[in-house]
């Protein structure tokens, strides 16, 4: 059934204009997205289809989806060119709304889970290792963020000579090293105790402490 087709409660734009945008579904705010369906050899899909059939291709997850670049958008039938782009956009823009809401500029850090509620939306979904570390001065306020390193899936340089070097830089007192482990899995392996160790040492060697080491997973720390 083609969207025009659809009673106006159905249809997804009126839907959202009468009830807001929290009573559609993922699908039919994908649709909204997607705009039109596609029409081949006698076989019509509307929007929402369309949106269906991303979602099958994704598993049916959004960190799935948020995964998916440009290419893999453009290989799903129905969904190419503008609309892959216009999909693309949207996820951006969710990825920079969750950054700037984690922004903690004047607020002391004071806890592993605040670290994790900061630095979630910087490594959630990626199928990479990242290796982050904040730059904290006396009062524990966040003096700076940066991504120090980017691996492959199971592994990432601990740089211990690049780390204790931006922290002189930043003139940062305070060190809390970050990242993730994409497997699901946050237990620390024996390299990342190792390189824990070796990163609390030289930091101490410069009046710098290590205060925490927080390993990230999608949903959990």
């Amino acid at each position: 059934m083609k969207i025009s087709e659809m009673s106006e409660a159905e249809r997804p734009r009126e839907k959202m204009m009468s009830k807001g945008s929290g009573s559609l579904s993922i699908a039919e705010l994908l649709a909204i997205l997607i705009r039109t369906g596609t029409y081949t050899a006698g076989h019509s899909e509307s929007a929402v289809e369309v949106a269906n059939r991303l979602l099958v291709e994704a598993d049916g997850s959004l960190v799935r989806l948020f995964q998916m670049g440009i290419n893999d958008l453009s290989r799903i039938k129905g969904v190419k060119g503008v609309k892959a782009l216009t999909i693309e956009a949207a996820i951006e823009l969710g990825r920079r709304f969750m950054t700037e809401k984690s922004k903690l500029t004047k607020v002391s850090v004071t806890g592993s889970n605040m670290v994790f509620e900061m630095m979630r939306p910087h490594l959630k979904g990626l199928a990479h290792e990242e290796c982050w570390v904040l730059f904290l001065n006396n009062a524990r306020y966040v003096v700076e963020k940066r991504q120090m390193s980017t691996g492959g899936g199971s592994a990432t340089v601990i740089d211990v000579k690049s780390i204790v070097r931006a922290a002189l830089d930043t003139g940062a007192t305070g060190l809390i090293l970050v990242h993730n482990h994409p497997s699901g899995n946050p237990m620390p392996g024996q390299a990342d105790i190792k390189e824990t160790a070796a990163l609390k040492r030289a930091a101490e060697s410069m009046e710098i402490q290590l205060l925490d080491h927080v390993v990230i997973c999608d949903d959990c720390y």
